[in-house]
């Protein structure tokens, strides 16, 4: 292990910047799905969608071969630099499918390094990048429908809620009380950033200008990194209160809210603490299966509920509106 030092000039700190970035949830989510071993904060979620990617064939994939199942590298590719402050899913898949040929293939020789030789789909990939790479981005696609995107809304919050705290930490005390302060891996000297228990040197000659800073819901305890010049260095990080992520939310005034939308439409936004399909609502509430599909639609169309395909079902959540207004009910 080696201490890396990444040194900042006056440019370098003007362009410290946060991003929240779906693709970065990617990897550590399906690193713990495929593990199959029960985790202290995310079980919930682990229980509810390891079946479910199996059943879609996904940890027999292109991720099974692109993401080592017990930490380490995973391509640069995969995690392409946002180019805002909230990139959307589809915009980060665009740019992994124009991902340079030259690039990919060097990506995937680090992690045969890594990994030792590849299997048959990433020689394929090595061979082929610009003809494979849709295939690769049609089954992050899949994934994402089916074990992020119907929490992102919970996800996105506590995200959001980190960037908002370190913000003001860096409003009221500065860039370097913020630095110092991400992680107990990492220490702000006044011209560089240090990173203790690192595998590899972290210099300006191999990352770019600047910082990207990205809070993440399943990173885990540690820091994720990835330099690949001219891109700025990206730095993910846990973010503040991942361990609270899928705690039960506080009980609803259900008359309240029933007053405005109705006592079966409170019931089943209420029964939406994770998702659902209209059947599991059905069985849960003792509504018949059409009324909950009509409720539904009418939440859906309120933009207070959304749908997402997972295999053949379809499982609906509470969108951040729906958690706005739960919790302005609750108070």
């Amino acid at each position: 292990m080696v201490l890396a030092e990444l040194a900042f000039s006056t440019s370098d700190l003007a362009q410290v910047r946060f991003a929240v970035s779906p693709m970065w949830e990617v990897a550590p989510s399906f690193r713990l799905l495929r593990s199959g071993t029960t985790h202290p904060v995310h079980r919930p979620w682990a229980d509810q969608v390891r079946p479910r990617m199996v059943a879609a064939g996904l940890d027999q994939g292109w991720l099974r071969e692109l993401i080592p199942p017990t930490g380490g590298y995973v391509p640069d590719f995969l995690n392409p630099p946002p180019a805002g402050p909230a990139p959307t899913p589809a915009a980060e898949r665009d740019a992994i499918r124009a991902s340079p040929a030259d690039r990919v293939r060097r990506d995937l020789d680090h992690l045969a390094r890594h990994q030792g030789d590849p299997g048959p789909r990433l020689r394929a990939l090595h061979n082929d990048p610009q003809g494979l790479l849709a295939k690769v981005t049609d089954e992050l696609e899949t994934y994402w429908e089916l074990a992020l995107a119907p929490y992102w809304a919970r996800i996105r919050a506590v995200l959001d809620a980190d960037v908002l705290y370190r913000a003001r930490m860096a409003a009221e005390h500065g860039a370097g009380h913020l630095l110092n302060d991400l992680h107990t891996s990492l220490s702000w000297d006044g011209s560089a950033l240090r990173m203790a228990r690192r595998k590899q040197p972290l210099t300006r000659t191999t990352a770019g200008t600047g910082l990207l800073l990205i809070p993440s819901a399943f990173t885990g305890p540690g820091l994720r990194t990835r330099t690949t010049p001219a891109d700025p260095p990206q730095l993910a990080y846990p973010a503040r209160g991942t361990g609270t992520l899928w705690e039960p939310r506080p009980a609803t005034r259900a008359d309240s809210l029933s007053a405005v939308l109705g006592r079966s439409r409170t019931l089943l936004l209420t029964e939406l603490d994770m998702p659902a399909s209209t059947t599991q609502l059905a069985h849960r509430t003792g509504l018949s299966p059409a009324g909950v599909s009509q409720y539904l639609t009418a939440l859906r169309n309120a933009g207070l509920v959304s749908a997402h395909r997972a295999g053949r079902s379809v499982l609906y959540a509470r969108t951040a509106a729906a958690e706005t207004l739960l919790q302005a009910a609750s108070a």
